[in-house]
């Protein structure tokens, strides 16, 4: 069976208490043996209570006071330099989780912004009653000028990978589609952001993208 999760807090039965306390005081002292001897440090260990005549101690007075007189000579800078407490803590705590939703909601934008894009793209017009704003229209520019920049590099590559035969005469120089891709998509990113903004009738279609088989591979939409 799983172990049950101790509630913590003050045990208010004087039976249970101190035995809990017993049984947990075992074990603390367990753990630093355990801490000193796989990991070679000094440590010690002082408790009080009303359970027990004298002060418990670990490992014994001479190791206590040879721990606690090396604790007193560091200078305040090194005995502080790792402390917290429990304020600092959380403020620490508190300003790390803020940092991971930030980067989280920032994903987020960019993912709903690609998938809007997508839908455009398959609609070939932009969705009527987007409700997007301002700044969601910055960000899905952001993404689709990217996106035309990878578009745009990956052929580029694919245009440097093709070598002429060397038997054969070198072809007349034709229309890139690199070429075509770069000196039109300046102009297909412009009529999508127009259609977003409401300055062209709603239901002209977006301009498509490229319709040829290897760039729509290439592109991965």
């Amino acid at each position: 069976m799983p172990r049950t999760k101790v509630k913590i807090a003050f045990i208010t039965n004087d039976a249970a208490r101190r035995a809990a306390y017993r049984k947990r005081k075992k074990g603390i002292l367990k753990k630093m043996e355990e801490l000193s001897t796989l990991c070679g440090i000094e440590a010690c260990a002082i408790a009080y209570s009303p359970y027990d005549p004298e002060p418990v101690i670990w490992p014994s007075e001479l190791g206590v006071h040879h721990v606690l007189g090396k604790f007193r000579t560091m200078s305040e800078w090194e005995k502080n330099k790792k402390m917290a407490n429990q304020e600092s803590f959380l403020g620490h705590m508190i300003a790390k989780h803020k940092e991971q939703l930030k980067k989280l909601v920032k994903e987020n934008k960019e993912k709903e912004m690609t998938v809007f894009m997508h839908q455009c793209l398959d609609e070939g017009r932009v969705l009527p009653d987007n409700n997007l704003t301002a700044d969601d229209l910055n960000d899905l520019s952001s993404i689709i000028e990217q996106n035309l920049k990878d578009v745009c590099r990956r052929l580029e590559t694919l245009n440097v990978m093709e070598k002429t035969p060397p038997h054969q005469q070198p072809p007349q120089i034709q229309s890139s589609p690199v070429l075509d891709m770069s000196a039109n998509h300046d102009q297909k990113q412009k009529k999508f952001m127009d259609l977003l903004n409401g300055n062209e009738d709603e239901t002209t279609t977006a301009p498509p993208f490229e319709s040829d088989a290897n760039l729509q591979l290439q592109i991965g939409f």
